[in-house]
């Protein structure tokens, strides 16, 4: 099927996001001609369910003894030794001044009574430096705030469009992009360059945080683009999720880090205390220590939750500071101010996906990417909690840019060169077969023998058809990812951060590299040594 209608501009940003709202918005201040695309309604991502805040060192605001470069070591340690040193100082760098931009544009930041900005901790920080907004709507707030900017600079915005396939020269290089309308009517938009901000990978599994829209897009685009992948194999599970019972699926709601940050504990049905003895900074250790830690426990106990114990806040001073925690414990029946919260880890946040660099450049001409679905080298093998919001802000901001450099350099494809669009065919996983063998065999724990029976589930359930509606184009990345990951998995036989097998336990030094993974000459997944990685480039 041939597109009913094509459309140009300088740019297309798939995405409406922090990483895509920065990057189309700084765009247009550039003076580049925008067009932005996305497959639900303009605030239907992931940023608005973000909570804790932004991770910054602000000057003049920060604690005492917090610096830019303590931000970047505790970057460093939750990464488990796979961050890029260069690429985590550039990005928390440019931090202070995106928050600013942030702020000019009209965010409502929580401020103390002396006109501070309001700073939290969370896992993995070593002080107080996590800025907020509405006590734990931080996400809806960034998301607003830059929708009202988006608006006012009249950047068109095309809701209930997915993004199928990049159009591409004869030399390989992006020069636009395939979409499908609600209806299945398939545009096209040539534009010298794609700028992917598609968000993560959570409707992979069973239960996770992310919303339904999450289902790894942009990365199956990029990789049928010709673009690598890398750090797939770490899917941060954040610890405590909302246990809403064993038969809840879905996105479950998140209760914040920043309660662990204000006192609240981990406790199993005991009472005993679950991260005492596991690391130093306990309950504020990483995310990927606390979850293995609370899914040991409830492997010992036989439960299938733990408990947070957030009683000492007290009941007033908690709805307050926590108002989306409190509402969403309310609504399950729980009463922070006396009940301990029922929590376990859930799918959260994609540590890897397009290889970038710090500027959002992909590995192929053209094609550029920002926010959770790019790997920048920032994450490493598992988020320092807050970095996202920061990294999306940033790196949005610096995309926009490179595109601006790259046209006026003419480094870019003409896309009057683009070679005609056809839907694709691809092979599409039933996404319940798929998430079910996923969150079994390739979530927290896993081994060779289990990572093995979810390829073989993803084979027995996989059929090659044209994507011609928005469910099969989610479906066949979720199939593509999957397969990813399940293979990049296997493929690193260690424990490290957030990828922990149960059958490799230790954290080995020859595997302190990334695996960059793409198509070959034949169409199937393989790993390439010799695919740049990231960088301050």
């Amino acid at each position: 099927m041939t597109p009913s209608w094509e459309a140009g501009a300088d740019l297309v940003v798939v995405g409406t996001g922090v990483a895509g709202l920065t990057a189309a918005i700084t765009a247009r201040e550039l003076g580049l001609r925008v067009l932005v695309v996305t497959k639900a309604g303009a605030g239907d991502g992931n940023t608005p369910w973000a909570q804790g805040g932004v991770a910054v060192v602000l000057p003049g605001q920060h604690e005492p003894g917090d610096s830019v470069r303590r931000h970047v070591a505790d970057t460093l340690v939750a990464g488990a030794g796979l961050c890029e040193e260069a690429a985590v100082a550039a990005i928390l760098a440019d931090g202070p001044a995106a928050v600013q931009r942030l702020l000019r544009g009209g965010a409502r930041f929580d401020t103390e009574e002396d006109g501070r900005l309001a700073r939290g901790r969370e896992g993995g920080h070593s002080t107080f430096r996590v800025v907020h907004a509405g006590g734990d709507a931080t996400g809806a707030e960034v998301e607003r705030a830059l929708l009202a900017t988006l608006r006012d600079g009249r950047i068109p915005v095309l809701e209930q469009h997915i993004a199928v396939e990049a159009l591409r020269t004869p030399a390989g290089e992006v020069a636009g992009l395939l979409v499908l309308d609600a209806h299945g009517v398939p545009g096209a938009v040539r534009a010298p360059a794609v700028l992917l901000a598609t968000g993560g990978v959570g409707q992979l599994y069973q239960a996770t945080s992310n919303p339904e829209v999450a289902t790894g897009d942009g990365l199956a685009l990029a990789v049928r683009a010709g673009a690598a992948l890398a750090d797939v194999e770490f899917v941060q599970f954040h610890p405590t999720v909302l246990f809403t019972g064993a038969g809840a699926h879905g996105r479950r709601p998140l209760v914040t880090e920043a309660v662990r940050g204000e006192g609240a504990v981990l406790v199993d049905h005991t009472g005993a205390r679950v991260m005492a003895g596991v690391h130093p900074l306990a309950d504020l250790a990483p995310r990927d220590v606390v979850a293995a830690a609370i899914t040991r426990r409830m492997v010992a106990t036989g439960a299938d939750h733990v408990l947070l114990d957030a009683t000492r806040l007290g009941g007033e001073a908690f709805r307050r500071r926590f108002p989306t925690v409190h509402a969403a414990c309310r609504a399950a029946g729980v009463d922070p101010a006396v009940d301990p919260i029922p929590v376990a880890p859930a799918a959260h946040f994609a540590c890897g996906g397009v290889v970038t660099t710090v500027d959002g450049r992909a590995s192929v001409t053209g094609l550029y990417a920002a926010g959770e679905v790019a790997r920048t080298g920032l994450h490493g093998a598992n988020r320092l909690a807050s970095n996202s919001l920061l990294e999306g802000l940033v790196v949005g901001a610096r995309a926009a840019r490179a595109v601006a450099a790259d046209l006026a350099a003419g480094r870019l494809a003409d896309p009057r060169t683009a070679e005609p669009a056809e839907l694709p065919a691809a092979p599409v996983v039933e996404r319940a077969a798929l998430q079910r063998a996923m969150s079994r065999y390739a979530a927290i724990g896993r081994d060779a023998s289990g990572l093995v029976e979810a390829e073989s589930v993803l084979d027995a359930h996989s059929v090659h058809r044209p994507l011609r509606t928005h469910q099969e184009v989610e479906d066949a990345a979720l199939a593509m990812v999957a397969r990813a990951l399940v293979a990049a998995a296997l493929e690193r036989t260690e424990t490290r951060g957030c990828h922990v097998r149960t059958d490799f336990p230790r954290t080995e030094e020859a595997w302190r590299r990334s695996l960059p993974i793409r198509l070959d000459a034949a169409g199937r997944l393989a790993f390439f040594e010799t695919v740049a990685l990231g960088g301050a480039a």
